[in-house]
C-alpha cells in the first residue's frame, strides 16, 4: 500500500517551488485596469498563464479559454471528473508583516495572499496529479483540473468556461475545509441607498467609507464629521479602550477625521471578524446629523445591522435543520454629504428561502427607515447527499489518511464545487487549522500543504478507477 504522505515529502522542495512561483505573482482583481484582454485586470491573467505555463513545462495538455480559464488535461475513459480551483486572490487589505507577493516561511507556515485561498490548495491538487503521473498510475477516467481567475468576485471565469467547455460528471474544489463541504447556502446581496436629505443639525458628516468586497468583513474605515467638539478626542480613546480597538482621531479646526481597524474575515463567517464600520457608527451614532440619509446610515449601522450574524433584527432570519442559518455580513459602505450612502450587505442562505423573500423581509422590518433596496444576482443552495459515492469515496480517503470520523457539512462560502450536479468542495484546511482566508498575513501550514497533496492523490486515485 502507498504511503502517499511519505511520497509527498520527499517531493516538498519540488512542490514548493511550484507554489510560490504562482504566489509572486500579484492575482487581485483591478477593474480600473481591465482590458478586452484582461477584463478583470493584468494579475489575474497572468496568473493564469504561469499556472498554465508550469503544466506545459511539466508535459501536461493545457487548453486555456481567453484570460478567463484554462485546465489541465490528463486521463482517458467514459467519465470525466472535474477539480477546480482558482488563481485571483482578494485584496491585500492593511496589517502585513510581510509582502504579501514574496511567500515567506515562517515558524513552519507560508505566508502570501493566496496561499491558502485558493493558489496552496490548488497547486497541492496539481501537484497530486503530478505524484501519480511520476509513480506510474495509469488514469481509467479522464481528469480536467480546471483553473478560474475571478472566483472572488462574479466567477465570470467559469460562466465563461462552461459555455465553451465539457461540464464534469462529477469533481471537487480545494477551496475549503475537511472533511469535505457537501451541502452550500446560498449566496446574495442586498444593497440599500440613502439620498441626501437636509435637516437642522449640530454635527455634519462628510464621508464614510469602509470595505473592499462584500464578501469580507470590513476591517479598516474612515469617517469625517464637522462640528464636533475637540473633548470628542477623549471620548473616542474611551470607546477604543471598552472595545479593545485600534484607532485615532485627527482634529484640524472643526474637521475631525476617525480612523478604525477591526479584523478582517471571510463574508461567509462575519462573526469570526470584527466589522470596524459598524464599530464606528455605534460610536457615532450618539451625535445628531444635519442630513435624514446621515442618520439613518450611522443608525442603521449601530443598531441594527451591527453584529447580527444570523439577521435576526432585520426580519431574514432563516435555519434549515442540515445546513443551517441565513448569515449576514455588512460588507461595503459609503457616504457622501451631497449623494447620501449606500451600504452593500451580504447573506448566505440555507433552503427554504430566496432572496425576493429575504428582500421583501429586510424592506418590511425597516420600513422606518429610508432606503431604496436592491436585490443582486444570487447563487441557489447547493447539496450532494452524503450517500452519493463521490461524498462517501472523499470521506474514506480522509478518515484513511487522518484516523479522524469524517462527516458531511454544509458552509455559507461558495466554492466552485458548487457549479457541477454532483461537486462539492474537499480541503485544504483541516479541523485543527487556523483559517486566515481573507485575513491579513495570511498563511498555509506547510504540515497541511504536505497532509492535502497527500489526500488529493489518493483521492484522485480512487475516483479514477
Amino acid at each position: 500500500m502507498v504511503n502517499w504522505l511519505a511520497e509527498v515529502e520527499q517531493r516538498k522542495e519540488q512542490l514548493f517551488e511550484d507554489l510560490f512561483r504562482l504566489l509572486r505573482v500579484p492575482s487581485v482583481r483591478e477593474d480600473d485596469k481591465a482590458t478586452a484582454e484582461a477584463p478583470v485586470g493584468p494579475g489575474p491573467k497572468a496568473a493564469l498563464e504561469e499556472f498554465m505555463k508550469m503544466a506545459q513545462e511539466d508535459g501536461f495538455e493545457t487548453k486555456q479559454f481567453g484570460p478567463w480559464a484554462g485546465r489541465v488535461e490528463v486521463g482517458s475513459g467514459e467519465q470525466l471528473l472535474g477539480i477546480l480551483g482558482h488563481v485571483d486572490v482578494v485584496p491585500v487589505g492593511t496589517g502585513w508583516d510581510t509582502n504579501p507577493f514574496e511567500p515567506v516561511v515562517k515558524d513552519n507556515r507560508i505566508y502570501a495572499r493566496g496561499s491558502s485561498d485558493d493558489k496552496g490548495p490548488t497547486v497541492a491538487a496539481y501537484f497530486a496529479i503530478k505524484l501519480l503521473r511520476e509513480l506510474g498510475y495509469e488514469f481509467n477516467q479522464r481528469i480536467h483540473l480546471i483553473v478560474g481567475t475571478d472566483e472572488e468576485s462574479g466567477w465570470q471565469c467559469m460562466h465563461h468556461y462552461f459555455q465553451h467547455a465539457e461540464m464534469p460528471d462529477f469533481g471537487f474544489s480545494p477551496d475549503a475545509v475537511f472533511p469535505i463541504i457537501n451541502g452550500e447556502k446560498g449566496n446574495v446581496s442586498l444593497t440599500l441607498s440613502m439620498a441626501s436629505k437636509a435637516q437642522e443639525g449640530a454635527q455634519h458628516l462628510v464621508a464614510f467609507d469602509g470595505g473592499l468586497r462584500e464578501n469580507m468583513v470590513i476591517q479598516d474605515v474612515t469617517a469625517t464629521v464637522k462640528g464636533l467638539q475637540p473633548s470628542v478626542a477623549d471620548l473616542y480613546a474611551d470607546f477604543l479602550n471598552e472595545h479593545d480597538l485600534k484607532g485615532h482621531v485627527d482634529i484640524n479646526g472643526d474637521e475631525a477625521v476617525f480612523t478604525l481597524v477591526g479584523k478582517a474575515a471571510h463574508g461567509s463567517t462575519p462573526e469570526k471578524g470584527r466589522n470596524a464600520a459598524t464599530y464606528l457608527a455605534r460610536f457615532l451614532v450618539e451625535f445628531a446629523f444635519d442630513n435624514h440619509a446621515a442618520d439613518d446610515f450611522i443608525t442603521l449601522l449601530a443598531t441594527e445591522l451591527h453584529e447580527d450574524f444570523t439577521a435576526d433584527k432585520v426580519g431574514v432570519a432563516h435555519h434549515h435543520d442540515v445546513m443551517g442559518d441565513v448569515s449576514m455580513n455588512v460588507g461595503i459602505v459609503s457616504y457622501r454629504a451631497e449623494k447620501g450612502g449606500h451600504i452593500v450587505l451580504n447573506f448566505r442562505f440555507p433552503e427554504g428561502t430566496t432572496p425576493e423573500v429575504m428582500g421583501e423581509r429586510f424592506a418590511k422590518t425597516l420600513s422606518h427607515y429610508d432606503f431604496e433596496l436592491a436585490v443582486g444576482e444570487s447563487k441557489e443552495p447547493h447539496y450532494v447527499p452524503a450517500d452519493d459515492p463521490l461524498v462517501a469515496t472523499l470521506l474514506e480517503v480522509y478518515e484513511n489518511q487522518t484516523g479522524l470520523k469524517g462527516h458531511e457539512m454544509t458552509i455559507g462560502g461558495g466554492t466552485y464545487g458548487r457549479l457541477m450536479p454532483r461537486g462539492v468542495a474537499y480541503g485544504a484546511l483541516f479541523p485543527d487549522s487556523i483559517d486566515t482566508m481573507h485575513q491579513a498575513n495570511e498563511f498555509l501550514a506547510i504540515d497541511d500543504l504536505l497532509r492535502a497533496t497527500a489526500i488529493y492523490a489518493e483521492a484522485i486515485y480512487r475516483l479514477t478507477r
